[in-house]
């Protein structure tokens, strides 16, 4: 499993702690990964990833991860969120 976000793509960043003195040493920033199941009312299912903690506040800003998902553009998301706007696009052409 890779350190990065499924939604928003951020992942594990390098820099340096420096002392008072000066001395740098290198540090990961690593990402706040959560493991959140959303509820998506187009396809009736239920989906998980793998997200950061303002990804998971970023969804619920949108409204839900339908809403998240058709507003997003594709190139900001990972591969399985890249399928499931797919999903969603294609479920929602079968509807209207």
């Amino acid at each position: 499993m890779t350190k990065a976000c499924d939604l928003s793509g951020k992942k594990v960043q390098f820099g340096n702690n420096v002392s008072k003195a000066n001395n740098k040493t290198r540090r990961k920033f690593n990402v706040n990964l959560q493991s959140v199941t959303f509820k998506s009312d187009i396809l009736n299912k239920n989906i998980r990833f793998s997200v950061a903690t303002s990804s998971i506040r970023t969804v619920s800003k949108f409204g839900g991860i339908d809403e998240f998902l058709t507003q997003t553009k594709s190139k900001k998301l990972s591969q399985k969120a890249k399928r499931v706007q797919r999903a969603m696009n294609n479920a929602q052409k079968k509807a209207s």
